[in-house]
């Protein structure tokens, strides 16, 4: 499945390893630290820091998204529930 991320970023579910207040970034060395080198390495994208309200990590890149981190929270949710309910479509119709 797939998540909107905010502008027109869309990521896949399963590549999400975390979400990131903007907040805590800004105030830890190490997590800036990590951002940095993975700017130098073009691994960052969207850079319009001033509308960040949190920060996606995926398996290759980092984004800057403008949704909060409890809206991103909500529309993962969103997505492991749907992809747990039952398919009650009629296989057999042609």
């Amino acid at each position: 499945m797939f998540i909107h991320i905010g502008g027109d970023n869309v990521i896949r579910s399963e590549d999400v390893i975390a979400i990131i207040d903007q907040q805590f970034v800004a105030s830890s060395t190490i997590n800036a630290e990590m951002i940095d080198n993975q700017r130098q390495a073009k691994n960052v994208l969207d850079l319009q820091e001033e509308t960040t309200k949190a920060i996606v990590i995926t398996k290759d890149y980092i984004y800057y998204s403008p949704l909060s981190v409890l809206t991103l929270k909500k529309r993962a949710s969103m997505i492991s529930t749907i992809s747990k309910l039952e398919d009650y479509t009629n296989s057999n119709e042609t």
